[in-house]
């Protein structure tokens, strides 16, 4: 197996269920995606457990990992749990990974995926994540361009839209599949956007800004440890405000 990057997203308002956070694995390879919905309480045993059973149980053990500098990545539990599995680990520095630039774009847009995704199912986000995984995962990804699955496994996979179109809504139920159905939907706005701001980002490093008197814009929210804006504290509260 191939090289991932790991890291938690969080931390943002407890739901209902107690999932506080969401912890993530792409491979830098094929940018393909898991996200795994956690509760702060949970101890390193329970990581591991969660590790081997939602990553090395489809993909084996990795050869390397790079890990955001959390206490739970930097435990030396953690760290003799992967020398022990032979995975050389290493470490990024908060908002500033250090990985390889396409997967520190992917990165980017999956955070602001995910975001967006807090924000539009609310108290239910967690129940979303294997529909967020799904559609990143099934979309094209401009860094090797083809999609994920395509990648992994040759192909694309179906997806939930076409499920009306080959007769599968009378089995599986017209109300489980028009809520999927509209979830998909607006989880792909959102990744598009997420993409395309992380595409315009991307674009105005590379030249000037030119502003005129009466233009709009939107200010970048610098990261603050502790700090909780618009009701969300940590890396999915909201980057941007305005425009202005």
């Amino acid at each position: 197996m191939g090289s991932y990057s790991d890291g938690f997203r969080c931390r943002f308002a407890k739901n209902s269920s107690g999932i506080q956070c969401n912890l993530g694995y792409i491979d830098r390879l094929t940018k393909s995606a898991h996200f795994v919905p956690v509760k702060t309480t949970y101890d390193l045993n329970k990581y591991a457990e969660l590790y081997i059973k939602e990553i090395v149980r489809f993909h084996g053990i990795p050869s390397s990992i790079v890990s955001d500098i959390d206490p739970r990545f930097t435990s030396r539990f953690w760290k003799s749990l992967h020398q022990a599995l032979g995975t050389k680990l290493t470490f990024s520095t908060a908002f500033h990974p250090q990985t390889d630039g396409q997967s520190e774009r992917v990165i980017q847009v999956l955070e602001d995926l995910l975001r967006a995704s807090v924000l539009d199912f609310s108290d239910r986000w967690d129940l979303k994540l294997p529909l967020i995984e799904f559609t990143y995962n099934n979309s094209y990804q401009a860094s090797i361009e083809m999609a994920p699955y395509e990648a992994l496994y040759g192909r694309k996979c179906r997806s939930t839209i076409l499920w009306d179109d080959v007769g599968e809504r009378t089995e599986i139920g017209p109300d489980v599949v028009e809520q999927t159905a509209e979830a998909v939907k607006i989880i792909r706005d959102r990744m598009k956007t997420a993409q395309s701001r992380q595409k315009s980002y991307a674009d105005s490093r590379r030249r000037d800004l030119n502003f005129e008197v009466g233009d709009h814009v939107f200010l970048k929210v610098s990261p603050m440890k502790g700090v909780i804006r618009f009701g969300r504290k940590g890396k999915l509260s909201p980057r941007f405000v305005g425009p202005f």
